[in-house]
């Protein structure tokens, strides 16, 4: 087992009533293929150019969030899950291992956020994320940013970066060393849900949102230059689960 990404988000899925609709959907918007995971099974994984990067299914349970999810790589998903419950944090569901896959499990941070711990099973490198269809930046809407990120920090490692004051808030970037991760910040009464909003690149928002709009998405924030030089907007997709866009500034 590698321990090299620790601490980064390496694999996103998609929890949805409509699996086919879902895979309609996004593969239209970013040119992702579906390849299924195993015979016989419902499971089927995104992949882009770089080959597989998450995957989408039913939800497993009833009362499970819907919508998209990371899993953030840790040396030990057990030791990790009795951390989680030391600080506060919620198990969703119990650790679990996929044969030749790895060990996972499901939590909620104090404010309710979900997100999956993963330990893989075999080592693997990680997506470039600057790459046309790969996921780019991790941001985190909660009620109280200062207290999440008190947890993620003792769960997974991350540090500080970078804070900026948005006009609306005190915008925190964290990540693994000098790298920046995403970013996390604390929404006011009636604004978004607490939940991870997740980015993929595109080479072309514009032509990304007229696809995404075309097939039923909503822009609920954007198009808007960020201090990368870049450009980002937020959507929900035909079944309102949020997700994000990044094209990168020109050099």
């Amino acid at each position: 087992m590698t321990t090299s990404n620790k601490g980064t988000f390496v694999w996103y899925e998609h929890f949805t009533r409509d699996p086919k609709a879902a895979i309609a959907f996004y593969t239209e918007v970013f040119g992702w293929t579906i390849q299924p995971f195993g015979q016989g099974s419902d499971y089927a994984m995104w992949v882009n150019g770089q080959g597989p990067l998450g995957g989408v299914m039913s939800p497993p349970a009833e009362d499970a969030p819907l919508g998209w999810y990371s899993y953030v790589h840790v040396e030990d998903v057990d030791a990790s899950v009795a951390l989680v419950q030391k600080l506060g944090g919620t198990v969703l569901r119990e650790a679990g291992t996929v044969p030749t896959v790895g060990r996972f499990a499901f939590i909620a941070d104090p404010q309710g956020a979900p997100v999956a711990l993963f330990t893989p099973a075999q080592k693997g490198g990680a997506q470039d994320s600057t790459k046309e269809g790969a996921f780019c930046w991790s941001e985190l809407f909660t009620s109280d940013a200062g207290a999440a990120y008190q947890f993620y920090a003792e769960l997974f490692g991350w540090k500080t970066i970078h804070e900026m004051d948005t006009g609306h808030g005190m915008y925190r970037l964290f990540g693994v060393g000098e790298k920046a991760l995403g970013g996390m910040m604390t929404v006011p009464p009636g604004g978004i849900a607490t939940q991870w909003v997740y980015y993929v690149e595109s080479n072309d928002l514009d032509a990304a949102l007229v696809r995404a709009t075309a097939h039923g998405a909503k822009i609920m924030s954007g198009p808007m230059p960020v201090p990368d030089g870049g450009r980002i907007a937020q959507l929900t997709d035909p079944q309102g689960a949020w997700f994000a866009i990044h094209q990168q500034g020109k050099a």
